[in-house]
């Protein structure tokens, strides 16, 4: 059984989170937690929240699932509008910042044979 969370407009940018979503992808839920836990970039925040919420779809859906049994099975980090701002810079001219923002996917699954 799989279930999923989205969570959108996360004020980071995909190119900072995707390589945190790359040490998890694949793994099971527990590790997932340890390797989140010992990862200090600002990514693993939204991403365990992400994480954690996919989980408990799914225990809410199928409550005999045990935690060490749930496995992601589909980790995403997409580009979210971006904001663009303006900066003065020199000689009165003016350059834009681009705050970027990502929506981050995660499927999980309790299914040995889906998990691959």
């Amino acid at each position: 059984m799989d279930a999923k969370a989205i969570a959108k407009h996360v004020k980071i940018s995909p190119k900072k989170a995707r390589p945190v979503a790359d040490l998890v992808r694949g793994k099971y839920v527990s590790e997932a937690y340890n390797i989140l836990n010992n990862t200090h970039k600002r990514a693993t925040e939204p991403l365990e929240k992400a994480i954690h919420s996919a989980e408990s779809n799914l225990k809410d859906q199928d409550p005999v699932a045990q935690t060490a049994d749930i496995r992601i099975k589909e980790l995403r980090v997409d580009e979210g509008p971006t904001l663009k701002r303006w900066r003065p810079r020199a000689m009165g001219r003016a350059t834009e910042v681009r705050k970027r923002s990502s929506h981050i996917k995660v499927i999980v699954t309790n299914d040995e044979t889906e998990a691959d």
